[in-house]
């Protein structure tokens, strides 16, 4: 044992560009000393591995074999043995044991002796200084990184990591693609999975060429990153890269996959018109059932029925199912009644027309009001920093409330950068609004089931019920467009627009002369 030696020979990474040299310029010192001291080497034990932490299987293995026969060790420097509490007391353990004889270093004075042993110690303790105050420095960087508005990781795709002036900076051939994908999936009829597909029709792919999968476009997706803020330590925090999409897309895609985020299981296909309704008598959810009858001539015709799925625990549903012809028929005469006559879209479009220069002492009042409700927003912040770190607040109370602030003001943000360039922004989403209302008449008559659906969904606050076979429509009791949903305003100045006609048919009848307002957008005559 007095004279047998191993050789243990240690780098901190497997990355095979960073100290490539490290191993063998440590292979040559110790064969050297080894040499001149007259040494006998017994074995060689090399690892490419941290020892901040414990688990390293080739310093495991020289211990085993150490303790199992005897002998002494030849390392460079102590802090190759071990950077952390448990490898280092392992090593004194043994050398207390007598497993190790002693332990010789070309670059450190050793004897085995309690004076030895304790400037071994020491040793091992300076190396574990050093990696955790490496550790701390690290942290503080990344830290005032943060704060700065500086995103500390690598950069999400999209975006590369500059490693001139370390920050990120936008992949000029990537953004448009990325800013694709949003856009599509905001359309609301488009999935992860051919997300993922055009993203990969795009040259975007994972690194060893395969398709991004569903939970790496989901992320994407959900990544504020893009719209100019990061997460970091579950906190979001406002970045001084360059947002590639605005805030109202990402929002727009958040509650696409809101709305899609528990798809139902074992749907089969045709059930276009699932999710639209609800059942009258118990308020469940209506499914579509696929029937099969076969004929004795041997034919067979296949039904769709759309019934309550009858899950109520209290409440015995008997509403009949109507059949899928039955139900589009009724659908597209509802969808019909909210249909805007083109005489009135032209009308109101000249009225847009000639509101557009009005709108900006609207829009000049508005962003006066933003402005306070952000400065209102910043002080909430601070008092919310200021509880959490008075200890008032948990830490998951503020990261949730600090996310929904800084979520709030960004919005806010957007919006008065928008309307301080252009004032007249609501008109384009009017006209927009009046092309849409246009358009359901020719949807209606269509016959396009999806087409249908989709129209009725965008159709904000509109309750569809399924009554004694009848599709029926209702106001939902939370919308959010005062004082009326739209569509039920516009549906409502129809009806009463045939009882004028029919009763004064010499009336004329449409809006004011006053002009058009985006708070009020079609106007009653009596």
């Amino acid at each position: 044992m007095q004279n047998k030696f191993y050789i243990y020979a240690r780098k901190s990474t497997d990355v095979e560009d960073k100290q490539v040299l490290s191993i063998e310029a440590q292979l040559v010192e110790l064969r050297e000393f080894a040499k001149r001291e007259g040494l006998y080497i017994a074995a060689e034990f090399i690892e490419k591995k941290s020892a901040k932490t414990t688990g390293r299987p080739i310093f495991g293995k020289l211990l085993a074999e150490i303790e199992k026969s005897g002998g002494n060790i030849l390392a460079w420097h102590p802090d190759r043995l071990a950077r952390n509490s448990v490898d280092g007391g392992q090593v004194v353990y043994l050398l207390d044991a007598g497993k190790i004889g002693t332990l010789k270093f070309p670059s450190f004075w050793f004897e085995n002796t309690s004076q030895g042993k304790f400037m071994l110690s020491i040793a091992f303790g300076q190396s574990k200084y050093y990696v955790d105050n490496l550790s701390e420095n690290t942290k503080r960087g990344l830290r005032q990184k943060v704060r700065l508005g500086l995103y500390p990781s690598h950069a999400p795709i999209g975006y590369i990591n500059d490693v001139r002036s370390k920050t990120v900076i936008v992949n000029k051939r990537l953004t448009p693609v990325v800013l694709a994908a949003f856009e599509l999936y905001a359309q609301g009829n488009q999935t992860l999975e051919s997300v993922a597909n055009f993203m990969k029709s795009k040259g975007i792919t994972t690194k060893s060429g395969k398709q991004l999968t569903k939970d790496q476009i989901k992320r994407i997706l959900t990544n504020p990153f893009y719209y100019g803020h990061f997460r970091y330590c579950g906190e979001v925090y406002e970045g001084k890269h360059k947002a590639v999409i605005e805030k109202r897309l990402f929002d727009r895609v958040q509650a696409v996959i809101a709305k899609r985020c528990h798809p139902q299981k074992g749907a089969t296909a045709p059930q276009v018109f699932c999710g639209l309704l609800t059942c009258a008598t118990c308020n469940m959810a209506i499914t579509a059932e696929k029937k099969i009858k076969h004929q004795k001539n041997g034919n067979t015709h296949e039904y769709i029925y759309y019934r309550c799925t009858r899950k109520h625990k209290t409440i015995t549903c008997k509403e009949p199912p109507v059949t899928e012809p039955d139900l589009a028929a009724q659908l597209s005469d509802i969808l019909q009644g909210y249909a805007l006559p083109e005489s009135w879209a032209t009308t109101l479009g000249k009225m847009l027309d000639a509101d557009e220069h009005k709108a900006e002492q609207s829009a000049s009042v508005f962003v006066a009001n933003a402005q306070t409700r952000l400065a209102n927003l910043q002080g909430k912040l601070q008092r919310l920093l200021d509880g959490y770190l008075d200890q008032d607040i948990d830490q998951q109370t503020y990261r949730t409330r600090q996310g929904e602030l800084m979520s709030e003001k960004k919005s806010l943000e957007e919006q008065i950068s928008k309307l301080t360039l252009a004032g007249k922004a609501w008109v384009e989403p009017m006209r927009q609004w009046l092309k849409q209302a246009v358009s359901l008449c020719e949807i209606a008559k269509s016959g396009d089931f999806a087409a249908i659906k989709d129209a009725f969904l965008k159709i904000d606050g509109l309750n569809l019920f399924l009554n004694s076979k009848k599709a029926q429509p209702t106001a939902a009791q939370n919308s959010f467009l005062p004082p009326e949903n739209i569509w039920f305003l516009l549906r409502k100045t129809k009806e009463k627009e045939r009882w004028m006609r029919s009763n004064f048919p010499k009336s004329s009848f449409l809006v004011l002369g006053a002009g058009l307002e985006p708070a009020r957008l079609l106007a009653k005559t009596f």
